[in-house]
């Protein structure tokens, strides 16, 4: 099976394509709706942002990311399911950290901590955020705390 994630290793992606629509006259469950099968079929990021449009009718602007290779299947997706006339995509490249897993334990579990590297060095740290809420539920402790104790051990480290 071939994975739908980007490669853990510093890279630059050429073959990306940034597309986008705007939409004034469909209802938030068919974005949502929407939203999940680009994500099913491929896309690497979606998004909207709330925008005026013609008339200054509020609207909603959707983009997404993908890869080349699946162009025809989101543009496929966003006619047959959105209400849009035309779409716009354009050519991206996107740099691409080295991305890197560490398990952190703390009092009352273990979490997995995301860390991107960029030219050997660690620039960002990200705990993952269902198994902090897990952690959180299970002790019924505050999930900033959890965060908290997580930060705290990765500052030892």
């Amino acid at each position: 099976m071939v994975s739908k994630l980007p490669p853990n290793h510093e890279h630059m992606d050429d073959q990306m394509f940034k597309m986008e629509v705007n939409l004034d006259d469909m209802s938030g469950e068919w974005l949502g709706y929407v939203m999940d099968l680009l994500f099913e079929s491929g896309a690497n990021d979606v998004f909207y942002t709330p925008i005026y449009m013609k008339k200054n009718r509020p609207g909603v602007l959707l983009q997404l990311l993908c890869s080349n290779r699946n162009l025809n299947r989101m543009k496929e997706i966003l006619f047959n399911e959105t209400t849009t006339l035309g779409l716009r995509y354009y050519p991206l490249t996107v740099h691409r950290v080295e991305r890197r897993f560490r398990r952190v334990d703390i009092e009352w579990g273990t979490v997995t901590v995301k860390e991107g590297i960029y030219e050997g060095e660690v620039i960002q740290r990200s705990p993952e955020y269902e198994e902090c809420k897990e952690i959180a539920r299970a002790n019924k402790v505050p999930l900033k705390k959890v965060y908290e104790k997580v930060w705290i051990k990765l500052n030892e480290i």
